[in-house]
């Protein structure tokens, strides 16, 4: 019943009721997909845990202040010193500031620096109906009320909305996002098939499954609570974009094999779906999984991008053994075209590249592995010139929009912290108190005089450094020990504090998770020991290298000032969900032929037929993730580059050599204590002969 289930896409009359069912729900999900920006949430506080301190004084501060409003820093600077003409100018542009649609209250200013060369306008600004992404649109609107100033005088706006409308004009090149990955996905599909026309069909495919998951996404975030921001709209992507290619590649290069075995398309496809499907499900589930773990963080942001991805995956898998190979069935043999497999034809008997690999390696694997694993144990070294601890708004830009610049004339010539002040809430019987201690405090350049309400009351703090430095972060932290219990110390400061501190506490306590739930599944899914723990070693090892390369070229070569304080956790978690993904591929056909073959023939055996596939879906996902670096975010880059090379190191070099020879040196004992270890089976052939199967 099982096997019928799973290839009924592969049915005469079924496959047409696929593709239309496909059809069917694909409208109606293209028009829910396209309005996933609505519920997108991209305010760095609503990403806190509810018990967060920054969290508590956001709620409670709303008592004192407009709720929704953050300021704009309006910041104009002359080589020279400005003169009259520029403070009229400022003066004049700050009334038509109040003016705007989405300003709330008047403007603060103008105010001229001590030196004279610059001035600044503070403008409070509504988020509104859209959030923060209704941000750009008000700078965009200000930067318009302001232009046409005296020649010379330059004008920047900076401060939480201008850091905010930067990063939306930076997330708004989502859609050349799409389009990068789907070339990259089409260039590698075309080499590796060398067909015009089969990559059509995994392309469709994917894309059908990236539309599927954005809607199942937006009605979860609607009303379900799910939260998403911007940076899981672009993960999805790239990643639903790759895995699901690398399903179409597995599933195509078993349907190539069975359609010189099978006469009639539909029973090839069907065999192929059965030979295939365990190991996909047995991949997509431990991907799929290990996302889901991202639920035990405490930072929301985290928590939302794992069930995001996860259902990306999963709705990956269902288009990739429903919808693809109905189509594939659909086409015919054409589809191959120029070089179509014809029923009762042979691969070529030359052995290919891996088929070599595996032979070199046979001859000494223990010596491989051994050098291998110190090779990468040497590369993880560099994970000592990490600095995954967060970064500040000026670092967070491959270039210099209009905000860093401005933050940075801002520092020059005021207070750099003037206009985005830390926010102290505490009894108002302790204000002079509380008061007295913050004015003590190193870092913090001004209090100002305590609002009260009630029996409560807010104290404003100006920091001498830029909000989102790593001084104005220390001083938020001596601003905390010097208050002790009696006040809370919230603010935007304070929210990349907590932030940091949130995703210190997720990377402790879900990567152990993420290890032992892996682990899990492949005991249950080799019914073995041995063979899981040495997987799982492999995997780790090249994470570390992969973070360890990382690391250097992030500081040497593209001259990064560090990475977000999620970032380990988020390449942790996708390496080694991706990599035992690659190694569940080769083990699953290995263990297919130790039956019959005993395990280190069937080790060789098993990379020579895998080994052409899993190389190109690792390219695949490679190519995928490394189109991140066309945003003009550092986090983008850091994270496309580190989970691109790692699969790559993965692909090219742990799943082929250092698995292989783990799996050759250790013989049956990798199914222990499994019948398959028991039973000793046919008697292996020396090791240095070469398999007798064809590259794939």
């Amino acid at each position: 019943m099982l096997r019928k289930l799973m290839t009924l896409p592969a049915g005469r009359r079924a496959k047409w009721a696929v593709i239309a069912v496909w059809i069917a729900l694909l409208v109606p999900a293209g028009m829910l997909a396209g309005r996933l920006g609505e519920v997108e949430d991209n305010d760095n506080s609503a990403w806190l845990p509810a018990d967060a301190e920054s969290t508590e004084v956001a709620e409670r501060a709303a008592d004192f202040l407009p709720a929704d409003t953050v300021p704009a820093i309006v910041v104009y600077e002359r080589d020279g010193g400005v003169t009259d003409a520029d403070l009229a100018k400022a003066a004049a542009d700050a009334a038509a500031f109040a003016l705007l649609d989405g300003v709330e209250g008047e403007p603060q200013g103008p105010f001229t620096s001590e030196d004279g060369e610059a001035i600044q306008i503070v403008v409070p600004v509504h988020k509104g109906k859209e959030g923060w992404d209704g941000l750009g649109a008000i700078v965009d609107d200000m930067t318009g009320a302001a232009a046409g100033g005296p020649e010379g005088l330059d004008f920047y706006v900076t401060g939480p909305a201008g850091n905010a409308s930067d990063s939306i004009k930076a997330f708004s090149g989502s859609g050349a996002l799409t389009a990068i990955t789907a070339l990259v996905v089409v260039g590698i599909l075309l080499l590796t098939y060398r067909s015009p026309v089969l990559p059509i069909l995994p392309l469709l495919t994917a894309g059908g499954a990236l539309v599927g998951s954005e809607a199942v996404i937006y009605l979860l975030a609607k009303h379900a609570g799910l939260v998403v921001n911007n940076q899981t709209s672009f993960i999805l992507t790239v990643l639903v974009f790759g895995a699901a290619t690398d399903y179409a590649l597995l599933l195509i290069s078993r349907y190539r094999e069975e359609l010189r075995r099978h006469e009639d398309r539909h029973e090839a496809m069907a065999e192929a779906l059965h030979r295939s499907s365990p190991a996909l499900v047995a991949s997509a589930a431990t991907v799929a999984i290990g996302l889901m773990l991202l639920m035990f963080a405490a930072l929301k942001s985290t928590q939302g991008m794992g069930p995001a991805c996860a259902i990306g995956i999963i709705v990956g898998l269902l288009a990739m053994t429903t919808l693809m190979p109905a189509l594939l069935v659909a086409c015919g043999r054409w589809v191959f075209w120029p070089a179509r497999p014809r029923f009762g034809t042979a691969e070529s008997a030359k052995p290919g590249v891996w088929t070599r690999i595996g032979a070199a390696v046979a001859k000494r694997p223990r010596i491989v592995w051994i050098g291998t694993a110190l090779i990468l144990g040497a590369m993880a070294i560099g994970l000592v010139q990490l600095k995954a601890d967060g970064l500040a708004a000026r670092d967070q830009f491959t270039g210099e929009p209009q905000s860093v610049t401005g933050e940075a004339v801002l520092a020059a010539h005021f207070p750099a912290g003037a206009g985005d002040p830390v926010l102290v809430l505490a009894d108002a019987v302790d204000t002079a108190a509380i008061t007295a201690s913050l004015s003590e405090v190193d870092g913090i350049a001004a209090v100002a005089e305590p609002v009260v309400n009630g029996s409560e009351a807010l104290i404003l703090a100006e920091l001498e450094d830029a909000p989102t430095g790593d001084g104005a972060l220390a001083a938020v932290e001596r601003a905390r020990e010097a208050v002790g219990p009696d006040a809370l110390v919230g603010g935007s400061t304070a929210v990349l504090l907590d932030t940091q501190a949130a995703a210190e506490r997720d990377s402790l306590v879900i990567i152990p998770i993420v290890l032992a739930t892996v682990f899990l599944i492949l005991a249950l899914l080799l019914r073995a020991l041995v063979a899981p723990l040495l997987l799982i070693a492999t995997v780790v090892l090249s994470f570390g290298a992969a973070l360890g390369v990382s690391a250097l070229v992030f500081e040497h070569v593209f001259g990064f000032a560090g990475a977000e304080a999620s970032f380990p956790l988020l390449v942790f978690v996708f390496l080694v969900a991706l990599g035992v993904d690659y190694n569940i591929f080769l083990v699953a056909r290995v263990r297919e032929l130790a039956p019959t073959l005993g395990t280190k023939r069937a080790a060789l055996e098993g990379l020579s037929a895998t080994g052409g596939v899993i190389t190109s879906a690792g390219l695949v996902l490679a190519g995928t993730f490394a189109a991140m670096g066309s945003l003009p975010l550092v986090f983008a880059v850091e994270l496309g580059f580190a989970v691109a090379f790692g699969v790559l190191l993965d692909t090219l070099v742990v799943r082929s050599v250092l698995v292989t020879a783990l799996t050759l040196d250790t013989g049956r004992w990798m199914w222990w204590p499994s019948r398959l270890f028991r039973d000793r089976g046919p008697v292996a052939p020396e090791p240095d002969r070469e398999p007798v199967a064809a590259a794939r």
